[in-house]
């Protein structure tokens, strides 16, 4: 029954109740990566007001993505078993009430906990937004509505680094300036909350456990007055095979024929994509540190870098669905490691602003094409779950990634932990050249199907 549903749910256009969930989760989204560049752009700072000593700082910077590996592993499974929409409100109160107790933190070791605890909200955020988004948007415009999901979020990044250039240097109601920064994170979140009541649960989901009546009432407020949400509905032959296939599939499935390669495919990928992405990302204001820069110059070059992070992801928009998503996540890893190199090298502001700014915007070409790919392999009985036990991977790569690259920056300088970077990005494009799918366009029950009837 989920394979009708979803057949009928392809061949809707788009409209309002699919606009306005896109909205709401690319609104959800934006505190997540307010959280993870959070640590980055504030490290500098943090250093100076706890006087980290240089042993400490790596935990500073992975404490949170330590925790986001545990939620990712814990809370995506609870997605296929409770829903998407009650596990994405659970995530956005964890975090929410972590972030105020960071806001209000007296010590360097309490940051570090409450950090990891909002860790543990967000970890399971992106993956099961993402899957949220596959099995609502028709297969045809599947990758554009997730990458203006993306490119909402990533508005986060841009204004939290100018919300640290404003504002670390005041104290606001004798308040330390980045303590307001958590606090913002944190009301935001709760305006976030009460709005995602109105977000409506996945009608594949539904189906697939069963709940039929739930899973029609649904999809007509998606269907609105399109005429082919009626009952009487045929399904179109590439999905007409699935409808009394199996819907239950323990997660192990991932690991036999036919999904083994994808799923080895997105585990290679997920270790080495983060020393890449999450590289930039969180230590961009620490290499400029080491290249002698100040607090307030740093995080002006930040700032203006990050501002490429949503508009890539808004080029990505006319690409996802007019370019194969594994070649065009090649290829954004390929400009990765040059723009890595060259900001590495970098030795002037406005070179090392061109240099981060070109980074940031290919890497969320790059972000957005693996988000939609790594969703796309999995079926959808076990998607959350399986979508989340992957992304938990580049979250524990992101937590040691400071232990990774912090000494070589320390020890061989910025020119050196861009060559890991680069290193690693290679690695990536090797992978998905090799492995992955050809998923751009396709229905997920019709990607089930094929994969059901190759085993």
């Amino acid at each position: 029954m989920a394979a009708l549903i979803g057949d009928r749910l392809n061949q809707l256009p788009i409209g309002s109740a699919h606009k306005k969930a896109t909205a709401l989760i690319g609104v959800g989204l934006f505190f997540e990566f307010f959280e993870v560049f959070l640590a980055g752009v504030l490290s500098s700072v943090l250093q100076e007001k706890f006087h980290i000593k240089t042993n400490l700082m790596p935990l500073l910077l992975g404490s949170s993505f330590l925790g986001m590996f545990l939620g990712a592993i814990f809370l995506s499974g609870m997605a296929d078993k409770f829903g998407r929409k009650k596990v994405f409100i659970t995530n956005l109160t964890i975090y929410s009430i972590a972030s105020l107790l960071i806001a209000v933190s007296p010590s360097v070791a309490l940051v570090i906990l409450f950090r990891f605890i909002a860790g543990l909200g967000l970890g399971s955020q992106p993956a099961l937004c993402d899957t949220f988004l596959s099995e609502i948007i028709p297969a045809a415009k599947r990758g554009k509505y997730i990458a203006w999901a993306y490119t909402l979020s990533f508005l986060a990044v841009p204004i939290e680094g100018f919300l640290a250039r404003t504002l670390v240097p005041l104290s606001p109601f004798g308040i330390d300036g980045w303590r307001w920064i958590f606090i913002i994170g944190a009301v935001g979140s709760l305006i976030v909350f009460i709005g995602a009541r109105n977000l409506p649960e996945s009608p594949l989901w539904l189906a697939s456990v069963g709940r039929i009546a739930e899973a029609e009432a649904i999809f007509k407020k998606f269907a609105g007055n399109a005429s082919n949400h009626k009952a009487e509905f045929t399904p179109s032959g590439q999905n007409a095979a699935g409808q009394n296939g199996q819907e239950k599939l323990p997660i192990s499935v991932i690991f036999k024929k036919p999904y083994a390669k994808g799923t080895l495919m997105i585990y290679i990928f997920q270790i080495f994509q983060t020393i890449g992405y999450y590289g930039f990302g969180t230590l961009a204001p620490v290499v400029l540190a080491s290249k002698g820069y100040t607090i307030t110059h740093s995080l002006e070059y930040v700032a203006l870098s990050f501002i490429g992070y949503p508009l890539g992801s808004l080029l990505s928009v006319p690409l996802m669905e007019r370019m194969n998503r594994k070649w065009l996540v090649v290829l954004a890893a390929l400009c990765m490691g040059i723009f890595g190199l060259m900001f590495g090298m970098a030795n002037t502001p406005s070179l090392i602003i061109v240099a981060g700014f070109l980074y940031t915007i290919v890497s969320n070409i790059f972000s957005n094409a693996y988000h939609t790919l790594q969703v796309e392999i999995f079926p959808t009985a076990v998607r959350a779950a399986a979508s989340g036990g992957a992304y938990s991977i580049s979250r524990l790569m992101s937590g040691l990634m400071p232990f990774i690259l912090l000494p070589v920056l320390q020890h061989s300088g910025a020119s050196m932990m861009f060559t890991v970077v680069a290193g690693a990005m290679f690695i990536v494009i090797l992978d998905v050249a090799l492995l992955a799918p050809r998923t751009t366009g396709r229905s997920l029950e019709y990607l089930d199907e094929t994969s059901q009837l190759s085993s």
